[in-house]
């Protein structure tokens, strides 16, 4: 089986998963945000990616972590891997790290669905950035051209609770 493909299912899998991922609420840690660096090696930063999948397939939570960090910190237009370590630091309960991290995803590739999305879940459910989830439940909307009645009712509903 071709390597990149192989490597895009698991990666997709692993998303679906954390995304289902039920999570507790709580503290998460103070805030770790870096600036978005530039593009140094798409290259290095795809083997870093598998790394934190196979970390991950493996039970090891901080490696996938690391892996992944270094990763993005190779390429972080890659939204697949922001995505995924997004969702790893909301398992962990680190709601303002996957929300950082969110918003140098969007910042790098804007044009990416998924990366409102999470961040307007995590914004709205557990930082209760009310403001900034509707901003990201709205450009989510927006990209993906679908009226999802789902994502409709909680806009509607945030629009009411911020009235």
């Amino acid at each position: 089986m071709h390597r990149g493909f192989h490597y895009a299912k698991r990666a997709l899998i692993i998303s679906v998963l954390a995304g289902l991922t039920a999570c507790a609420t709580g503290p998460g840690k103070a805030p770790e945000r870096a600036a978005v660096q530039p593009v140094h090696s798409p290259e290095q930063a795809r083997e870093w990616a598998i790394k934190g999948v196979n970390a991950h397939e493996n039970g090891d939570i901080p490696g996938a972590i690391k892996a992944w960090q270094t990763s993005v910190a190779l390429d972080p237009s890659d939204a697949t891997t922001v995505n995924n370590l997004a969702l790893l630091l909301k398992q962990q309960n680190r709601f303002r790290d996957a929300a950082n991290l969110l918003e140098q995803g969007v910042e790098a590739a804007p044009e990416v669905a998924q990366l409102h999305y999470n961040l307007a879940v995590i914004s709205e459910l557990y930082l209760l950035d009310l403001d900034k989830a509707l901003v990201h439940y709205q450009r989510y909307r927006a990209l993906t051209g679908e009226e999802d009645k789902l994502v409709a009712g909680w806009i509607a509903d945030l629009e009411r609770r911020l009235q």
